[in-house]
């Protein structure tokens, strides 16, 4: 498959696709652990800076809004400049408001400092971008929802850990004013680390980096390009903009539940602070192992029905995220929430594997512009989300609401069709791989562990 892997060996360190793959993963674990490290100390800051209800509501929606326009801009970017200088610089550049926001002595300043770190988020689309190129459609969506969902759970650990770092630094003797501040110096510094750990080792093409004399680039992946070509390019397809309205639907519920729902039990259910982030965190988790079973089921599917059951099964999830959101926004018990949590969250990771075992297939030669675009429409879900809570009497109520739409978007993924000659293309690319990787098992024995 013209350097493409055809399997995901996730004990083999030696190839490029396969150590591309476990760089990619933890850039964005830890850019998700970074984006999200002060939402679990929401409330300790809210009374550190005096915050309203109204102001924590626009500093989720400064959160996730830059985010949209950074993602339409980075996978171009990547397609430009190759996937690898692109994360470096989003890593290295990024850690500096993820610091920065620990010095805001005001809800203006800490704002601003919320809104700079959203541009972290779009590492999602690098990372998407990057696996895409390294792996053959026979498990591109296993490898992108797998990588995406491990990168993931850094929101989960986010929601875990901060607490704890915290309450370490105040075990010491200093106070949680000071506390959180320096708690947020963490994720700073391992993006730095990674930053460096990414340019070293990371490699843009299954042949070398772009700018190494006479490296090509794997089959289907899109030439470099200057300007927006492929953003255009990905702009001027419908299936683009549905994609883009059900990533929303799905991603944008999962970062609203990051950012809202720690302050939700604590209001709610009267838990404590790090009892909510434990349980914030179980949701975010589960993206270790749900984010990658929507991408396995997608593959699987598409092995005996095509493009079309990678539809059909996208609408499937939505629809049952939608209905468990309804009920979650019911509970009247911190118990009974987290379970309904867990069971709608587990359908919302799975969506997210599913839409980018889909987003490969829409236009190849436009990879960044496409997994850009729907990328974007994650955040745009959960800018909407944010407006939705700030607009409404309560947050239950905003749930509420907010399950009902994500329903009724699930008729975008149904609206989602390729024409017969796409079918015919991507078939024959997908039994060329299973070919091939039938002919490399035969002469290589797999690596223990290996899938």
């Amino acid at each position: 498959m013209d350097g493409r892997a055809t399997r995901l060996q996730l004990l083999n360190f030696s190839t490029i696709p396969m150590r591309t793959f476990h760089l990619a993963w933890m850039a964005f674990f830890i850019c998700f652990f970074a984006w999200f490290a002060v939402a679990p100390l929401m409330p300790v800051i809210r009374d550190d800076l005096g915050l309203t209800r109204d102001q924590i509501a626009n500093i989720n929606i400064a959160a996730v809004c830059v985010t949209i326009f950074v993602r339409l801009l980075i996978g171009p970017l990547c397609d430009r400049f190759g996937a690898r200088l692109t994360y470096t610089w989003l890593l290295a550049v990024g850690s500096i408001p993820v610091m920065g926001i620990a010095f805001a002595q005001s809800y203006e300043a800490f704002l601003f400092g919320r809104l700079c770190i959203g541009a972290i988020g779009a590492s999602f689309v690098i990372t998407q971008v990057h696996t895409s190129s390294m792996f053959a459609p026979n498990v591109v969506g296993t490898a992108n929802a797998t990588s995406a969902g491990w990168g993931n759970a850094g929101g989960g650990a986010t929601q875990a850990l901060m607490p704890l770092i915290l309450a370490a630094i105040v075990s010491v003797g200093v106070e949680q004013a000071m506390g959180w501040r320096i708690a947020m110096f963490v994720p700073g510094i391992l993006m730095l680390v990674m930053s460096v750990v990414y340019y070293r080792f990371a490699k843009d093409t299954p042949f070398g980096n772009l700018d190494e004399p006479g490296v090509r680039l794997a089959s289907g992946q899109a030439q470099r390009v200057k300007g927006m070509t492929t953003f255009l390019a990905a702009a001027r397809d419908y299936r683009v903009w549905l994609l883009f309205i059900t990533y929303g639907a799905c991603f944008g519920v999962e970062l609203t539940i990051h950012n809202l729902a720690a302050v939700y039990y604590v209001d709610r259910f009267g838990l404590s602070v790090a009892t909510a982030g434990f349980y914030v965190g179980c949701f975010g988790l589960l993206a270790l192992f749900a984010r990658a079973l929507g991408g396995i089921v997608s593959d699987r599917l598409a092995r005996h029905r095509g493009l079309d059951s990678r539809v059909d099964l996208l609408f499937l999830l939505i629809l049952a995220e939608g209905i468990g959101l309804l009920i979650f926004s019911q509970m009247g018990s911190a118990q009974a929430a987290v379970l309904a949590m867990l069971a709608f969250g587990v359908f919302t990771h799975m969506a997210c594997g599913a839409t980018y075992a889909l987003v490969p297939f829409v236009n190849r030669k436009a990879l960044g512009g496409v997994a850009g675009i729907v990328g974007a429409g994650g955040n745009v879900g959960a800018v909407a989300a944010g407006f939705l809570v700030k607009g409404t009497s309560s947050t239950q109520q905003a749930l509420l609401i907010l399950g009902g739409i994500v329903v009724a978007s699930a008729i975008c993924a149904v609206a989602v069709r390729f024409t017969a000659e796409q079918k015919a293309e991507e078939r024959r690319l997908f039994d060329e791989a299973m070919a091939s990787r039938a002919a490399t098992a035969q002469g290589d024995a797999l690596p223990e562990g290996a899938t």
